[in-house]
């Protein structure tokens, strides 16, 4: 009797651990859900990069798959007047904006998305 009582606890123990890692597999685990359908991107309706006169380029503290990136960049382009680009492999941001950027609305975007911007560089946009 001991040992069917055994293996049934054994059973359910593989079982339960059979469709945790199916779950996983489909639907993610990693740091913020990489595997998981990915974040849906705002899209900018201006795209003429001549209404653009200045840059903003952010470096971004914490983000760590592409999904990271996706929720950054939404976070910058739901700011008016903003067209974002954010690249996970050189963990910045490229801001076009309309107007004059301000550093501080443009950290609080990237906070709200749950990052950190550690650097602001502010430029007239085609001048390096």
């Amino acid at each position: 009797m001991g040992n069917i009582i055994v293996g049934l606890i054994a059973a359910a123990v593989i079982a339960w651990a059979a469709r945790q890692t199916i779950r996983r597999a489909k639907k993610g685990g990693g740091c913020c859900g990489e595997r998981e359908e990915a974040v849906e991107k705002v899209t900018v309706s201006d795209r003429n990069r001549a209404h653009y006169p200045y840059e903003a380029v952010l470096t971004i503290g914490g983000m760590t798959c592409e999904n990271c990136a996706r929720r950054v960049e939404n976070a910058l382009n739901r700011l008016d007047g903003v067209w974002a680009s954010v690249r996970i492999d050189s963990r910045e941001a490229r801001v076009l904006c309309k107007a004059v950027p301000e550093e501080t609305v443009l950290r609080e975007a990237v906070r709200s998305a749950g990052y950190v911007a550690t650097d602001c560089r502010v430029r007239e946009a085609g001048r390096r």
